[in-house]
């Protein structure tokens, strides 16, 4: 994709995202309760709890038959997940078949595989769904809040991240870097961005750490943008991208506070701005977040920006806001 295309369909991004925070709720407001209350129990919930399995770049069978057996099991076609779940044994498939079989020793299940796979993000991840699921939702966010910590350079972290913290957008902050990336990402493709970005090349840090970023692995990302900024200390988009990667839910003023300040040190580069504005929308403050906007469309008046910007606010009008 172009820089110019992601511009376009991060702004669109925002622009639902901050519609939503103008006339929506939250996911947890939809739920009826909070993730967060000590000792919160409920009733079991009916149904079953959702899966989600990452493979990143792999596209051999298995893991291309373990995301379809998600997908149907997600999608409530139970006995077609069951049959592809059974043909494989790994931790996947194993969770795959005790959601499937829900509520039949499910939660049992999930500690048993949670205990023999102590170093796997996508066991703790899902005993956080069992625990939800059986009504002890104070246990699930405390399993959710163990994937965050102890696996933060994980996908896992991340969707962990998103049940914790639902008023935020989900997923990370979107970043629009110009660098060139290849139009698909394979084993291979990713192992010569690793090598390049071994070299001290900043553009090489910056497009490795953008598809880490991508692909989930917010720290090994942020440490290659941290590299790059090192290198490149007077460029705006490796210094934005720097500060951007600090970002945490849980702690969301490490990226604030590196971020705001470079608005001083590059006051004519949009690209703050527009993350500084992005990252305000995906944290629920959609008016200051377009307040930001609005001041990067100004920098650069002619920009890939500036263009996208306004069309997000013409939007935006449409719904009252301003």
């Amino acid at each position: 994709m172009s820089a110019r295309a992601r511009v376009y369909a991060v702004v669109a991004a925002a622009a639902c995202i901050a519609i939503a925070a103008v006339v929506g709720g939250t996911l947890l407001e939809s739920r009826g309760q909070s993730t967060t209350a000590p000792g919160s129990v409920t009733k079991p919930r009916p149904g079953i709890p959702p899966v989600f399995f990452d493979f990143g770049v792999r596209d051999d069978r298995e893991a291309r038959d373990l995301s379809r057996a998600a997908e149907l099991l997600n999608a409530k076609h139970v006995a077609a997940a069951r049959a592809i779940f059974a043909r494989y044994h790994s931790l996947q498939a194993q969770i795959g078949l005790a959601f499937a079989a829900w509520p039949h020793n499910g939660l049992d299940t999930l500690k048993t595989l949670v205990a023999h796979n102590p170093q796997s993000p996508v066991a703790e991840y899902h005993l956080g769904w069992a625990l939800y699921w059986s009504g002890r939702v104070a246990d699930a966010a405390t399993a959710w809040r163990r994937v965050e910590s102890h696996f933060a350079d994980s996908p896992e972290a991340v969707e962990a991240e998103n049940q914790l913290y639902s008023n935020d957008k989900p997923g990370l902050p979107d970043l629009v870097l110009p660098v060139a990336l290849p139009s698909t990402l394979n084993p291979q493709r990713l192992a010569a961005l690793a090598a390049a970005a071994r070299r001290p090349d900043a553009q090489a840090k910056l497009a490795y750490g953008y598809v880490l970023w991508q692909l989930w692995h917010r720290v090994s990302a942020e440490r290659q943008f941290a590299a790059a900024a090192r290198l490149a200390p007077h460029d705006p988009y490796a210094r934005t991208a720097a500060a951007v990667g600090l970002f945490t839910k849980r702690a969301p003023a490490r990226a604030f506070g590196r971020l705001g300040p470079l608005t001083a040190v590059f006051p004519r580069a949009p690209v703050v701005r527009f993350e500084l504005g992005l990252l305000l929308i995906a944290t629920a403050q959609p008016a200051k977040g377009l307040a930001q906007l609005r001041l990067a469309a100004a920098e650069a008046p002619t920009s890939s920006y500036a263009r996208d910007v306004n069309a997000l606010l013409s939007r935006l009008g449409k719904h009252g806001t301003k």
